[in-house]
């Protein structure tokens, strides 16, 4: 009999299940490892793009995680960038780059990665990005008197960076230098005429003496030896003609494994073949990292955030939830993405 009770006693105990453990909440935009995973993102872009300028963060518009095992993430990130003032080629630290103001005609940089995150660790396994400068209403409506970036095949930008490396070489005893391509040009009209270039150069294997001999013998320095630099030459051209020329060079720099510092193009001519018509403002950029275990690139594009999905989702969301009453004073959480603006809208 009190076996039969303790049978009864044991049927009607109650059957504690295991509690799955709640999935992690989703990272914000805002959230310091997101940030950590955007400043990784981003000097991997800078370290392998290899025309114009530095770019900056300006805000983390999307990232979602997908766990692939213990201590195992995968992150894609979507990122707003803003062209800085630092030319790829320098040595400059990005945080001691200034980004662009808007009214300097602004370029901002969209950019795909996808990371790996391994106990702790974070590395890019691939990136893609495109770049366009702000409109030219958008800037005309703030700052109706600001010059406007100019075309790379302009007549008066070529004109502007062949007299400029002409009268820097001819007053040099150092290296003779040659263009390796234009970054920027911009031209006014009111109240004078004046053109504006700046230009990534490089130096050659003849000193500046002669180079008068034979320039066309004349060829960059070999990798182990190389010495690029950045120019800028304002011409003015109305109401009295004036030329002033600024060039830096940064000495030998060691490129990324995996990329030259520059592309091999024909420069025997002075002036590079690519510099007439070349958009330099366009991070283009489609990357895979060759020491990762993932595949291509591609998989970025298949993997592409719903970006405009999900805003739409959280706009509907939040015009939803102005429906409830709410206690007073109740401050309602910031939404997790799109993150803050670090510098400024375009």
């Amino acid at each position: 009999m009190k076996a039969l009770v303790a049978l009864i006693l044991l049927v009607q105990l109650p059957i504690h299940k295991a509690v799955p453990a709640a999935p992690p909440a989703p990272l914000g935009c805002d959230d310091p490892e997101s940030e950590a995973a955007a400043e990784v993102a981003v000097s991997y872009i800078n370290g392998h793009s290899h025309h114009g300028y530095k770019f900056a963060l300006n805000r983390i518009e999307d990232i979602r995680v997908v766990p692939q095992g213990p201590n195992n993430d995968i992150i894609f990130l979507e990122l707003d960038l803003l062209e800085t003032k630092c030319p790829i080629l320098s040595p400059t630290p990005l945080a001691n780059c200034t980004v662009r103001s808007f009214a300097e005609h602004a370029v901002e940089g969209d950019c795909d990665v996808k990371l790996q995150k391994v106990d702790g660790t974070l590395s890019v396994l691939a990136s893609k990005c495109h770049s366009h400068a702000d409109s030219r209403e958008d800037i005309l409506k703030v700052c109706p008197d600001c010059s406007l970036l100019a075309n790379m095949n302009n007549t008066e930008v070529l004109e502007t960076v062949a007299a400029a490396l002409n009268d820097y070489n001819s007053k040099t005893t150092e290296s003779y230098l040659r263009l390796l391509e234009i970054g920027r040009a911009k031209i006014q009209y009111h109240p004078g005429h004046v053109v504006v270039t700046e230009f990534a150069v490089g130096a050659t294997n003849c000193s500046a003496e002669e180079a008068k001999a034979n320039v066309g013998a004349c060829q960059l320095l070999p990798e182990d030896q190389s010495n690029f630099g950045f120019c800028t030459a304002v011409m003015v051209k109305h109401p009295s003609k004036d030329l002033q020329v600024d060039c830096q060079l940064y000495g030998h720099q060691v490129p990324a494994p995996d990329i030259p510092l520059v592309s091999s193009q024909d420069t025997s001519a002075g002036l590079a073949p690519s510099a007439a018509g070349f958009t330099n403002h366009n991070l283009g950029l489609a990357h895979n990292n060759p020491v990762a275990s993932e595949s291509s690139s591609s998989e970025i594009l298949r993997s592409k955030l719903p970006v405009k999905s999900v805003r739409k989702r959280a706009v509907a969301e939040a015009a939803q939830h102005d429906k409830v009453p709410r206690p007073v004073g109740f401050v309602p959480p910031p939404p997790l993405c799109p993150g803050k603006i670090r510098h400024f809208d375009i």
